[in-house]
């Protein structure tokens, strides 16, 4: 679960090269790329004969994982005893069962209070360059200190955490294993990254087309490929993750939120961060990686179905309609790029 909003003070925009790049559906809006971190240090092991040309990229799982600490990581994902009252883990909001969300709107926490966004996919997440909807995170890392001691979601706190684990002689054992030291926090959050970074879903059918794999897709699939390049759609949905690698204002062609409409601190986005007027609405553009399984869609969950979803982007992103058979092949095509999970399809 991703709810909670600080108020701080950090620069917004670090751009590569110098370099600012503008979307392609010539608004000149900016789209502002920040510096990858430890989060999006992923394996370049590209096939031979890859279309580097293409702006989707086939992905490469991280190399170099340490498979005990994955292990250790997806013991603490899965343990409820990281809240307050045992009863809420990370599983409660991102189950890898059902493309690594709770497809609601917003999601419940401890004593079943309601967040105020809606939780992201936790698959391939290792491979954004920031964490969270306004990207106050940096790594995956600084990610996981928010749910826990967030008042609406875990509800806990470290030391209350490191207390529970330290009492479990697996988890010391597992602990001075690993890290030849004591149960501490820092390993806790690391471990939860590491299992979280190993949640790529790599070898969907639109990644094996990638691969020219001919018998990959079918004819109504490439067409809505190309469709969702020349809409403009790959202006923002774009890279390894099919986004995940830059801000971007929810409403660039068209107002998102309504004139006298009632604007949540979520809404704000990335403004909650930054403070900078020029960030008020702007978002983490989301991976479209297994789009097909994360229903609802948005920060604010207002997509109930990927066509609504399509329809609404089109509108507000692109600034202009699609037909029913434009919006039935786009989403053919985002039906490809659900792949595998530790070798299993989604």
């Amino acid at each position: 679960m991703k709810h909670n909003l600080p108020n701080t003070s950090t620069p917004s925009r670090w751009l590569i090269g110098g370099v600012v790049l503008v979307c392609a559906v010539g608004i000149g809006i900016p789209l502002y790329f920040l510096s990858p971190g430890k989060a999006t240090s992923v394996a370049a092991n590209e096939s031979p004969g890859l279309e580097s040309s293409e702006p989707i990229q086939p992905i490469a799982p991280f190399a170099g994982l340490d498979p005990k600490k994955i292990a250790l990581g997806r013991q603490l994902f899965d343990d409820s005893q990281l809240s307050h009252n045992n009863q809420v883990s990370c599983h409660t909001c991102h189950d890898l069962r059902t493309g690594g969300v709770d497809h609601r709107v917003r999601s419940i926490g401890i004593y079943g209070q309601v967040g105020i966004i809606n939780a992201p996919t936790v698959l391939n997440s290792g491979f954004s360059f920031s964490q969270f909807w306004d990207g106050r995170a940096a790594t995956l890392e600084d990610q996981v200190d928010e749910p826990v001691q967030s008042k609406i979601e875990m509800g806990s706190t470290w030391p209350e955490v490191i207390a529970k684990l330290k009492g479990s002689p697996a988890y010391v054992d597992a602990f001075h294993q690993i890290y030849a030291d004591d149960v501490r926090k820092e390993h806790v959050k690391d471990s939860i990254a590491e299992f979280e970074r190993s949640l790529s879903t790599p070898n969907s059918r639109f990644d094996r087309f990638l691969r020219h794999d001919a018998n990959a897709l079918t004819a109504r699939e490439q067409q809505g490929y190309e469709l969702f390049k020349s809409s403009g759609c790959s202006s923002c949905h774009q890279g390894m993750n099919v986004g995940g690698n830059m801000y971007q204002k929810m409403g660039v062609m068209t107002p998102y939120f309504a004139e006298g409409a009632k604007i949540t601190p979520a809404d704000r986005g990335r403004f909650n961060v930054t403070g900078d007027p020029r960030d008020l609405y702007m978002f983490k553009v989301p991976s479209l990686r297994n789009v097909a399984l994360t229903a609802p869609y948005f920060h604010d969950g207002a997509a109930d179905t990927l066509p609504d979803a399509v329809r609404m982007m089109a509108k507000y992103q692109l600034g202009h309609p699609l037909t029913p058979e434009e919006v039935e092949l786009i989403v053919e095509f985002l039906k490809t790029l659900t792949g595998e999970l530790n070798g299993k399809p989604l």
